[in-house]
């Protein structure tokens, strides 16, 4: 799972720029719609639409956009249709790439995404062709940069984590998929800060990459991140601290 984590830091430390990019807040708005179509605006009996809330309150949005975007996946509002996609693929080296898109044009979003995938070293691949590498799990990661790591560790467990990673100065704990408000709200009543949570597609096993392949990888995922219709993106890749730190020296 370590590969997930160090990927999980290296968007966190980029989150900025995408808010400034103002593509943030359009991915959050299209999640909250897509949660209303899907399980009505009752956030108390719509588990998904609660997260979303929950993320686009992580990230700063205001209540007034989060109730337009509740407004819009229930029809009080006019709005373009959106339809979700999860995309299948492979990096550089053959690593394992899924790829989760909400859109209001099908074609142009699958056109980018394999655009971006070929000038990487990469290809789109069949439905169902690296899913059964992943499971879905919830994910939670937490700031650790002035906390006790070990101390947080005990806490997240006694919180009903199923497994807790440390990468750098982050914590990536991990649970069921229906447990995760509860493992939030448990580690919130501890005064303990939640830096974002969500349901995550997280590799059953991770593999590393040659420098030149792990390189490009990490480019690939960050030019997929950066599609506007793209809300998160998963690999199978370990990238180590040297690799990372390289990148970033690069960026």
């Amino acid at each position: 799972m370590s590969g997930h984590s160090k990927w999980s830091s290296i968007k966190h430390q980029k989150g900025a720029a995408d808010a400034k990019r103002g593509q943030l807040f359009t991915k959050l708005t299209r999640e909250i719609i897509v949660s209303v179509r899907q399980g009505g605006s009752d956030a108390d009996t719509n588990y998904r639409l609660r997260l979303a809330i929950q993320k686009a309150s992580d990230s700063n949005m205001p209540y007034e956009n989060i109730d337009r975007a509740i407004k819009r996946g229930s029809g009080e509002s006019e709005g373009a249709a959106l339809v979700e996609l999860a995309l299948e693929g492979y990096g550089p080296s053959g690593a394992a790439i899924i790829v989760h898109a909400v859109t209001d044009n099908r074609n142009r979003t699958l056109q980018d995404i394999r655009n971006i995938f070929s000038r990487h070293g990469g290809n789109l691949g069949e439905s169902g062709c690296v899913a059964w590498l992943f499971d879905s799990k919830g994910a939670i990661t937490i700031d650790a940069s002035n906390l006790d790591k070990e101390d947080l560790e005990l806490k997240a467990i006694d919180a009903g984590a199923d497994d807790v990673k440390v990468e750098d100065s982050y914590l990536e704990i991990y649970t069921k998929p229906e447990d995760l408000e509860t493992v939030r709200k448990g580690l919130e009543h501890q005064e303990i800060p939640v830096t974002s949570s969500g349901i995550s597609s997280i590799p059953k096993t991770t593999v590393q990459l040659e420098e030149k392949a792990a390189l490009t990888t990490l480019k690939l995922l960050e030019k997929l991140e950066e599609l506007e219709d793209v809300h998160r993106v998963t690999s199978n890749v370990d990238f180590p601290d040297t690799i990372v730190e390289k990148y970033h020296s690069q960026s």
